[in-house]
């Protein structure tokens, strides 16, 4: 009796070390929820939580940097984004959220080679209409107009229903004296969002600039 004895002890053991896994694994804070829940304060402690346990965690570094980036803390979303890519790999997420912050520093020549990377990395990715809209914006403040337009278009390709990037590209088109079509930018914005501000003045303003 007593090998069989053992080999249900044995038996027991391994079930009650898979449930207490199984429950710590349960009772393990969940930093993806808590981000898309709008806690990006408790998500970020998580990740960081989690990275000091294991520093090559890819996941924990994707949602702490998406974390910083909407607590609009930038230069710590670029330092960490950029610790992610140069010691783990070349996360194609990592490398979009590289394009954000430098973006919103506006290191816009650091913001571009980002986003043309990620749009390389992953064509068809979840942030590809984000990507090309932020490069038309780059592009703006270049003054490279015909830049802007090609970029702006292409993300109204992904998401035509987004009201504000139509007024943008109005704003664009308005910019570089192409009143036709800036016009037909802004009455698409308005068709959207009727309320939508920036395109109702842009209209106003092309209009008026018309008519003289």
């Amino acid at each position: 009796m007593k090998p069989r004895t053992n080999a249900a002890r044995a038996v027991a053991a391994v079930l009650a070390l898979s449930v207490a896994g199984g429950l710590y694994a349960q009772d393990r804070p969940d930093a993806l929820k808590m981000y898309r829940d709008g806690r990006f304060d408790d998500a970020r402690a998580v990740c960081l939580a989690e990275l000091a346990e294991d520093p090559l965690n890819i996941e924990s570094y994707v949602v702490l940097v998406w974390s910083l980036l909407a607590l609009e803390r930038y230069a710590d979303a670029e330092l960490y984004a950029d610790k992610a890519y140069t010691t783990v790999r070349r996360d194609p997420r990592i490398v979009e959220a590289l394009g954000e912050a430098a973006y919103y520093q506006g290191k816009n020549q650091q913001a571009l080679d980002h986003f043309r990377d990620y749009v390389n990395l992953l064509p068809d990715g979840a942030r590809i209409g984000t990507v090309y809209y932020l490069t038309g914006e780059t592009y703006l403040r270049l003054e490279r107009l015909e830049h802007a337009d090609i970029a702006m278009r292409t993300a109204l390709q992904y998401e035509p229903g987004n009201a504000r990037w139509w007024a943008r590209l109005g704003y664009v088109r308005e910019r570089a004296s192409d009143w036709a079509n800036a016009l037909a930018a802004y009455d698409a914005a308005i068709a959207i969002n009727p309320g939508l501000v920036d395109a109702v003045r842009g209209r106003d303003r092309v209009l008026a600039r018309t008519r003289r």
